[in-house]
């Protein structure tokens, strides 16, 4: 943060800003490999398997996009489309809306969850309205307040949770270690209530259906890589609070109660998904329409509840963060280079821009869910789960849903990557951040769809653990 008002010089700051990122991959990948048993400390921070899954995911995306920023910011500057302070003040954001993120899954108390939520939520408006735009400044406004209204009923939802702890419970703390240890003793009926509030107003920031309506304005109209770790990981924070909340209830109430709205809200997000992603004309709304579908399939692995469906949809969690992450950078730099966002007007990407066409090639397959990358065997697990746990209409709906994406998908990208490019559009060469950022992705759609890492399956195993709680 202190380079940004330091040094003059966007590239120079941009790689230290990466630097600085690749200095938190390592150290978080380092106590993932080495990670035994939860710790806390001052009992205000606790790390568990479940926040060290989520933390490995918000370096993982956050790392991708500062290497990706480099010269995607600097070619603005070049470009005359920002400032250099400008420029300086998204790195600021930058690492702002990453602290906001690390925070959440780090802390014990439940109150704190929601200040850290809250947090991204400033952070990250700025940076969708970075381009001062009338479109991206309606964007900003549009996620601030729908987002605010989701992020006052999980107070709400909270302070219920508060009540019936303190109350029944003698409990005067949000810590979540404590309020698990005795949630067989809070009030059922209030439980419920409270969950609902939690799972509607941290749902909304999730990109949960029908409450999604901010997130295909604001992952289209903000800087790419933002758009990436808004997919990537933003979503993901609010995910990780209604797990926690869901321990709780579930402990209490059992697991019907959660299972049944889990499943409602999932099958309901991938319902809206297919059909804006059948009609969907901007490149990156339709990215966003995806990153709905795929919130949704996390949601409903949940909800199916089974032990395979769980591990689906944990390992889920990670695979969309790093394939939508690709997918946004891909289509940010076509944008820049055609200088339109209109799918059925861009053609010939894979001629014009080689490198990037063909990362989009493999993305596309990727998100779309084709073996052998990784986001094909965590929808796979979720469908087998889901079959084992004797969910036969919710399952058949899931994969009703999934095949009209997926057609959708490879019809729109097809048609956008492929044929002739404009005559006098010469040729792009990307630059080696640009193309390390993507490769960096790569490794792990493709690593991860032929195994999953030891460290990575001991994170999710130990995770489903949590949730399982009763």
């Amino acid at each position: 943060m202190i380079g940004a008002f330091g040094i003059k010089n966007i590239r120079t700051l941009g790689r230290l800003n990466a630097l600085g990122y690749f200095v938190i991959l390592a150290a978080t990948f380092s106590l993932a490999f080495n990670f035994k048993q939860p710790f806390a400390i001052f009992n205000f921070f606790y790390v568990d398997a479940l926040s060290m899954l989520f933390l490995v995911t918000i370096s993982v995306v956050s790392f991708a996009a500062a290497l990706f920023s480099i010269d995607y910011v600097a070619k603005d500057v070049e470009a005359g489309a920002i400032s250099e302070r400008k420029a300086r003040s998204y790195y600021l954001l930058f690492n702002l809306f990453s602290l906001s993120m690390f925070f959440v899954p780090v802390v014990n108390n439940l109150g704190m969850v929601w200040v850290g939520i809250e947090l991204t939520t400033l952070a990250s408006a700025f940076l969708v309205g970075f381009y001062n735009s009338k479109a991206s400044l309606e964007a900003a406004w549009k996620y601030i307040i729908i987002c605010s209204v989701g992020i006052i009923l999980a107070l709400f939802g909270t302070i219920i949770f508060y009540y019936t702890a303190s109350t029944h419970a003698g409990i005067r703390s949000l810590n979540w270690t404590d309020i698990v240890a005795q949630a067989k003793s809070l009030n059922i009926n209030i439980v419920k209530v409270a969950f609902l509030f939690i799972l509607v107003g941290y749902g909304t920031k999730a990109g949960l259906a029908p409450m999604h309506t901010w997130l295909p304005d604001a992952h289209s109209q903000a800087i790419s890589p933002v758009s990436a770790m808004l997919s990537g990981v933003l979503l993901k924070t609010a995910i990780y609070a209604i797990l926690r909340f869901m321990v709780i209830t579930n402990i209490c109430v059992g697991t019907q109660y959660s299972a049944k709205l889990f499943i409602l809200f999932g099958l309901l997000s991938l319902a809206i998904a297919c059909g804006f992603l059948l009609v969907q004309k901007h490149i990156k709304r339709f990215f966003a329409y995806s990153s709905i579908e795929h919130i949704g399939i996390i949601i409903l692995g949940f909800g199916l509840g089974s032990y395979l469906a769980l591990y689906g949809a944990f390992l889920h969690i990670f695979n969309h963060a790093v394939t939508k992450s690709i997918m946004f950078f891909g289509s940010g730099l076509v944008v820049k280079r055609y200088k339109k966002d209109n799918m059925r007007s861009i053609r010939g990407v894979i001629s014009a821009m080689p490198f990037t066409g063909f990362m989009l090639i493999l993305g596309m397959f990727a998100v779309a869910g084709m073996p052998p990358f990784s986001i094909f065997f965590s929808e796979i697990f979720i469908a087998i789960g889901g079959f084992i746990k004797g969910s036969y209409l919710v399952t058949g709906l899931y994969l009703f849903f999934i095949t009209i994406i997926f057609c959708a998908i490879i019809f729109h990208l097809c048609r956008v990557l492929f044929g002739k490019r404009p005559q006098e559009m010469p040729v792009a060469k990307e630059t080696l951040g640009t193309k390390l950022a993507f490769i960096f992705l790569v490794i792990f759609i493709c690593s991860v769809g032929i195994k999953v890492p030891a460290f990575l399956n001991t994170l999710i195993v130990e995770s489903i653990k949590i949730v399982s709680k009763s």
